[in-house]
């Protein structure tokens, strides 16, 4: 039988991958007090998530297998886990940086922290070089090392086109809707989301146990970048409709003039006087014209018109799923196990 990790199971790997960072970034002689820096960097930025992108390796490590891992089986799925949330937590010292955010996981954003600034940016990189030392390391020898290093060089520059997409897409100081379609609402989610948070896990925890032959890898990569992009499309409907003590944030993506699934879907079915609120109204720092896009969103019948749209698109990631070939050692739950975490969730 397979075993779930729990959050606190992962954790207790990262202070072991942490100091061999350190002990790395020793050996050019680096100054203590960059070290210390250095550190600091490490436990606020990669610390203190949820880590679901990290945890569901070995889980899913765990599922291929079909039954508990190892000590050193979990280190190793672990480690890989680690190296998705520094990928992650380089993401978001960035974005947060793009997006003038103010909070981050309920604390000042890195960059807004005391004497940070603009070294956040190097200190971004610094996480992310950081996988390549933890893959060199626990890796090297792997069959699969040089998989591994191209898996992850392919999935970031995926993640910086989509992300780049996002920025000319939807500038926050320049709101033009009919920039907006859901042509290029999918496209961002398919490539700033959906490769990173669903594929990358999957097919780093294929290559561990010596499972990453291309049908393996293409079944994965069909049915992860569609759960992805309804992941996302549940992330833009509870940024609106989902409530705030549940997700943990008041939602900000009308007043962003974010190209999400719901003013995609407003847009395609908007009379001419919808369309006009909606131009006059949206991506708005204002709370009045926030209150009138979220009426007409209302008017619109939006929140069901995302309930049709949940129900139809699962029942074919499911029919996905029921045709999954696991002669070469894929395994359905694997991606049952993505689905039934994310499946009417309501944070």
């Amino acid at each position: 039988m397979a075993k779930k990790t729990t959050l606190k199971e992962f954790e207790s790997v990262f202070p072991k991958l942490a100091q061999d960072l350190l002990d790395h970034a020793s050996s050019y002689k680096t100054p203590q007090t960059a070290l210390d820096w250095f550190k600091k960097n490490l436990e606020i930025n990669t610390v203190g998530g949820k880590c679901n992108r990290g945890m569901s390796i070995p889980d899913s490590v765990s599922i291929l297998l079909g039954a508990p891992l190892s000590e050193e089986q979990y280190f190793h799925a672990a480690t890989l886990g680690w190296t998705v949330e520094l990928l992650q937590a380089f993401f978001l010292v960035t974005d947060d940086i793009m997006d003038a955010s103010i909070t981050r996981r309920d604390k000042p954003c890195w960059y807004r922290q005391e004497g940070v600034g603009m070294i956040a940016i190097n200190d971004a990189i610094m996480l992310e070089s950081s996988i390549y030392v933890l893959l060199r390391k626990y890796f090297r020898s792997h069959a699969s090392y040089l998989d591994l290093l191209e898996l992850f060089h392919e999935t970031t520059m995926q993640t910086e086109v989509g992300q780049l997409c996002d920025l000319i897409t939807a500038p926050e100081d320049k709101v033009d809707l009919a920039n907006f379609s859901m042509d290029k609402c999918r496209f961002v989610v398919l490539y700033k989301t959906a490769y990173y948070s669903f594929y990358l896990p999957v097919a780093l925890a294929l290559h561990m146990l010596n499972l990453a032959t291309p049908k393996n890898l293409e079944q994965a990569r069909q049915i992860l970048v569609v759960i992805g992009e309804y992941f996302q499309f549940q992330d833009d409907y509870l940024d609106n409709f989902g409530n705030p003590e549940h997700i943990g944030k008041i939602g900000t993506d009308i007043k962003d003039n974010k190209c999400s699934w719901l003013v995609n879907q407003a847009l395609e079915i908007a009379s001419p006087e919808q369309r006009k609120i909606l131009d006059e109204n949206y991506g708005r720092k204002d709370d009045a014209k926030e209150a009138v896009v979220k009426k007409l969103f209302d008017d619109l019948k939006l929140k069901e018109r995302y309930q049709a749209y949940e129900e139809q698109r699962v029942g074919e990631i499911r029919a996905l799923i029921s045709e999954v070939d696991e002669s070469e050692g894929l395994k359905r739950e694997v991606f049952t196990a993505f689905l039934d975490k994310i499946y009417k969730r309501t944070k």
